[in-house]
C-alpha cells in the first residue's frame, strides 16, 4: 500500500538554533553581557557552597586543641633534648666551655666502656629471648585446656613495678640456700649426687698440736711407725654435731700397724690438751692416709670411737687427715657475683617481659587464616612445618614489633640493675643508664657534663629503633 501523506516540513531555523549550534562566543551586547554576568555569579556561588561544604575544624581551632599538647611535649621533651646536648658541652659545674671533651672521656673511661658492653649484651640476649618465650607461650596457649589460667600466670608479672621485681628477685639469688630458692635447689641437687664433708670447718689447735695444714688437710708433724699409736686430736666441732658420738677410746700398740685415735678434743667442763679425756667424743669416718716418700700407700677410716688402724710395712710414715673430710658445705652458685650478675638481671627481666611478647604474638596468631594453616596440613606438612613455614612468615611484622620495642626499652635499662646489683658487683653490672645516674648524681664529685655526653649516646642509640618503629606504623597505616 503506498503512502500518500505529505512528508514533514522542515523545521525553521532560528538565530538562537544557529548561535547554540556553533562553538564560537556570544556575540557582544546586551545579550552576551548578561550571560558573562549569569556565569560569574553561578561560580561565586559554586565557590561558596564549596567553602561551606569543606570538611573538619578550621585551622585556627584545630591549632587551639593541639596548642596544650605541643606545649607540654616541647617543655618536657624538646627542651630537655636541647638542653642535655648543650650541657654535655660543659664542664662538671657548667661554667667552662670544653667542647668535646666529655665525650672523649667518656669513651676512654673503663666504667663507661663495661656499660657500653653490658648493654650490647642485653640488647643481643634480652628482646630475642622474651620474643621467643612469648612465641613459645602464645603457641602454647593455643593447644591447652587451662590457656586462661596460663596466660594470667605468665602475664601477672607485668602488674609488678621493677623495684618490686628486683627485691623479689634478690632474694631468689640470695646466696644463702636458707633463703634463695636458686641455691636451695642447687645444693639439694649437688648434695644428691656428692655427699657434704663430715666435719667442715674442723681443724687442730693452733699451737701445740701433733698436726699441721697440708693443703685442705692435716698432717701429721712427727714421723710414725707401725707398733707406735698415735693421736690426732681436733677441735672446733659444733657441739651440736657432738651429740650421738661415741666416747673417744685410746688406741691400743699393734705390730705391723700404725693405730691412733681422731676424737674432737674439747668438751664442757675443760680438760688437757691433745690427750683424750673421759667426756670427749670419737670421730667416725675420718679418712685417714699412711704417706712415704709423698705417695699414698695405705688408707683406712676411723670406727665409731674414733680409733683406726693401718697395715703397712716397717719403715716411717706421715699421716695426713684427707681434705674431703674437712671440705666446707657446697653453698650454691653467687649468682649476683661479678661473673653472673648481668645473667641473672637479664633473667628477672625476662619473667617480667614475657607475658607482654605472649600477649602481642598472641594476637598476632588470631588473626592468621586457618584457611592457610590446613591448607598446609591438607599437603601433608607437619606441624613443624607449619609452624615454620606458615605460621613465622605470616608473624613476622608481629615479632618485629615486638623485638623492636624490647630493644628500646632495654637500651634504658636501669632500675632493675640498681635494685639487683649488690655493691661488690654494680660496676660489672654497669649499663649505661645507671651509669649516666652514678656519675651525675652519686659520689663526692658528680659530674652533670660528663653524664649528659653519656645520655646524649644513650639518645642517638635509642634514636634508630624509634624511627624504624615509626616508619614500620606509618607503612602499615599505609
Amino acid at each position: 500500500m503506498t503512502d500518500t501523506s505529505d512528508p514533514p516540513a522542515p523545521r525553521e531555523q532560528r538565530p538562537d538554533d544557529a548561535s547554540g549550534a556553533g562553538s564560537s562566543p556570544p556575540a557582544p551586547g546586551p545579550a552576551g553581557d548578561r550571560a558573562a554576568a549569569v556565569a560569574g555569579t553561578s561560580a561565586a556561588k559554586g565557590g561558596a557552597a564549596a567553602e561551606k561544604g569543606r570538611l573538619g575544624p578550621p585551622p585556627w581551632l584545630a591549632g587551639g586543641f593541639l596548642a596544650p599538647a605541643l606545649i607540654l611535649l616541647g617543655l618536657l621533651v624538646v627542651y630537655p633534648i636541647l638542653y642535655t646536648i648543650w650541657r654535655s658541652l660543659f664542664d662538671a659545674d657548667g661554667d667552662t666551655f670544653v667542647g668535646l671533651d666529655n665525650y672523649t672521656a667518656m669513651f676512654t673511661d673503663s666504667a663507661t666502656f663495661t656499660a657500653l658492653k653490658n648493654n650490647a649484651i642485653w640488647v643481643a640476649v634480652a628482646p630475642a629471648l622474651i620474643t621467643a618465650c612469648g612465641l613459645i607461650f602464645a603457641v602454647l596457649t593455643e593447644r591447652i585446656r587451662w590457656a586462661a589460667a596460663f596466660k594470667i600466670i605468665v602475664f601477672m608479672p607485668m602488674a609488678i613495678s621493677m623495684v618490686a621485681a628486683g627485691v623479689i628477685f634478690t632474694l631468689v639469688y640470695d646466696h644463702s640456700p636458707e633463703r634463695g630458692v636458686l641455691n636451695a635447689i642447687a645444693v639439694g641437687v649437688h648434695d644428691t649426687f656428692a655427699s657434704p664433708s663430715p666435719y667442715p670447718g674442723v681443724r687442730p689447735r693452733e699451737q701445740g698440736s701433733p698436726l699441721r695444714p697440708d693443703g685442705g688437710g692435716f698432717s701429721t708433724t712427727a714421723q710414725v711407725r707401725p707398733g707406735q699409736p698415735v693421736t690426732l686430736p681436733l677441735v672446733a666441732l659444733a657441739p651440736a654435731k657432738q651429740q650421738g658420738l661415741k666416747a673417744a677410746k685410746a688406741a691400743t700398740a699393734e705390730p705391723g700397724a700404725v693405730t691412733g685415735t681422731v676424737w674432737a678434743d674439747f668438751a664442757p667442763g675443760g680438760g688437757k690438751p691433745n690427750q683424750i679425756d673421759g667426756n670427749e667424743k670419737g670421730l667416725p669416718k675420718v679418712e685417714i692416709e699412711a704417706l712415704q716418700g709423698g705417695k699414698v700407700v695405705a688408707t683406712t677410716t676411723s670406727r665409731d670411737d674414733g680409733t683406726f688402724r693401718l697395715a703397712v710395712p716397717d719403715g716411717s710414715y706421715t699421716l695426713r687427715l684427707a681434705e674431703s673430710n674437712f671440705t666446707p658445705p657446697y653453698g650454691g652458685v653467687t649468682w649476683l657475683g661479678p661473673n653472673l650478675v648481668t645473667p641473672a638481671i637479664i633473667g628477672a627481666y625476662v619473667w617480667m617481659w614475657a607475658g607482654f611478647a605472649m600477649v602481642l604474638i598472641g594476637a598476632g596468631l588470631a588473626a592468621i587464616p586457618r584457611d592457610a594453616l590446613e591448607a598446609a596440613r591438607v599437603d601433608g606438612a607437619t606441624e613443624w612445618q607449619v609452624f615454620r613455614r606458615v605460621t613465622i612468615p605470616l608473624l613476622a611484622p608481629v615479632l618485629v614489633v615486638v623485638f623492636v620495642t624490647l630493644v628500646i626499652n632495654v637500651l634504658k635499662i636501669f632500675d632493675l640493675v640498681y635494685i639487683m646489683a649488690p655493691g661488690s658487683s654494680i660496676q660489672d653490672a654497669n649499663v649505661l643508664a645507671l651509669r649516666m645516674y652514678l656519675v651525675s648524681f652519686i659520689g663526692e664529685s658528680p659530674d652533670q657534663g660528663l653524664g649528659s655526653a653519656i645520655a646524649v649516646v644513650l639518645f642517638l642509640l635509642v634514636l634508630p629503633a624509634m624511627i624504624f618503629n615509626i616508619r614500620r606504623f606509618r607503612s602499615e597505616q599505609g
